[in-house]
């Protein structure tokens, strides 16, 4: 019996290695691909994986490509609205890789109409996992974060009695200015920032990892997802990426979780797609559990860190401000509009703002509160982003 799967963001690295993953299996049927601005990817993707249906979100796009995805026997749809139309029944699974918060509405679109969703975009959970849990409740849908960091800890809790788990420790590579003089790294060009030393990433999430920003956001999504306080969560640096993350219960039992650098084995793990264990891995493995180095990281070297006193211990539009104010320095400082120190400074500084202060206190309701407070953010911090010297 096949499985049905629908892939949103699937030109991207997590999208692209999920196809990878599903083509190596016969027994699955992707139904349907998405994808935002690489729509000759998308049709490429379509005709080689056999998916009859797309969904774009421009508009322009889709009136230029709806006749040559139609030639191909593709139906190509503007929008995720479409979904009702294009699925008839609950699918098996849905992976959502799409990056931002763009990828709330189809996540939220999508619930009711699959049987397992598999979440890799990591904003909509900061933002909005109230509001995902809520409809994963109403519809029956069993979630699983495909986060490395997050799927390993969902893998080492299940069965667990949850009230027994003490600590979870996210590991964090430290990124390719782990070692680096403070100094040295105040201007240092984005070239350098992207190139992460254990992951292959996009430019986005590799400046957040090396700022240790992306660390954070997951201290966040692990908090909501796992229903844990945040003394219960810790940060290791942990050089080598081989240990994904470690689970302390009482009665002094320690589970650790550990793969190879790669998205597909939580991805596969996920689908339940499982290969045989390649052996011509077991003595690199053998060697990386007898060199596990773990270190507790210097809030001096990754001062964003200071973030997480700040976080409130309710659900609030925090993480929406948090989230908009570090896209905007990312951008800037991917554009060459401010150095590398001033992603930090920024941050700090227009995150104790006063004018945020009260939206600490207060909850989204819905998608559309929070689009109001990423444009209010947007709007109150355009012309507050300065350019740091030191």
């Amino acid at each position: 019996m096949n499985k049905s799967v629908v892939i949103f963001g699937s030109t991207g690295s997590i999208g692209s290695t999920a196809l990878k993953s599903i083509s190596e299996n016969k027994n699955y049927k992707i139904i349907l691909l998405s994808a935002r601005n690489d729509i000759k990817k998308l049709l490429k993707q379509s005709i080689k994986y056999k998916s009859k249906n797309a969904i774009i979100q421009d508009k322009k796009n889709f009136i230029k490509y709806k006749k040559i995805f139609k030639s191909k026997g593709i139906k190509l749809y503007y929008g995720y609205d479409n979904l009702k139309f294009i699925l008839k029944k609950k699918v098996s699974y849905c992976i959502n890789s799409i990056t931002g918060i763009d990828g709330l509405y189809p996540t939220l679109k999508i619930i009711p109409l699959t049987k397992k969703i598999l979440i890799a975009n990591k904003e909509s959970i900061v933002c909005a996992w109230h509001l995902i849990h809520k409809e994963l409740i109403k519809s029956k849908t069993e979630f699983i974060p495909l986060d490395s960091e997050h799927f390993s800890i969902w893998k080492l809790i299940r069965n667990e009695d949850l009230k027994k788990i003490e600590r979870v420790i996210l590991t964090a590579s430290g990124g390719p200015f782990l070692n680096f003089p403070k100094k040295k790294i105040l201007n240092i060009k984005p070239k350098f920032a992207l190139n992460h030393p254990n992951w292959k990433m996009g430019k986005k999430i590799s400046i957040d990892s090396s700022t240790m920003m992306n660390k954070i956001f997951e201290f966040i999504e692990a908090k909501k997802i796992f229903n844990l306080n945040k003394k219960q969560l810790s940060i290791l640096i942990h050089p080598s990426s081989f240990v994904h993350s470690i689970v302390f219960f009482r009665g002094q039992i320690i589970k650790i979780l550990a793969h190879e650098t790669s998205m597909s084995i939580p991805i596969s793990n996920a689908l339940d797609i499982f290969k045989d264990y390649d052996r011509t891995l077991y003595n690199k493995n053998i060697n990386d559990l007898n060199n596990l180095k773990f270190e507790i990281p210097n809030i001096k070297q990754f001062p964003l860190l200071s973030i997480i006193n700040l976080l409130p211990d309710q659900c609030s539009y925090f993480e929406t401000i948090l989230i908009t104010i570090n896209d905007n320095l990312v951008e800037k400082y991917l554009n060459n509009e401010i150095n590398y120190i001033s992603i930090h400074l920024n941050l700090l500084k227009l995150i104790k703002s006063p004018f945020f202060l009260k939206y600490y206190k207060l909850k989204p309701k819905n998608i559309y509160d929070i689009k109001k407070v990423i444009n209010l953010t947007n709007y109150y911090i355009k012309n507050k982003i300065k350019l740091y010297d030191r």
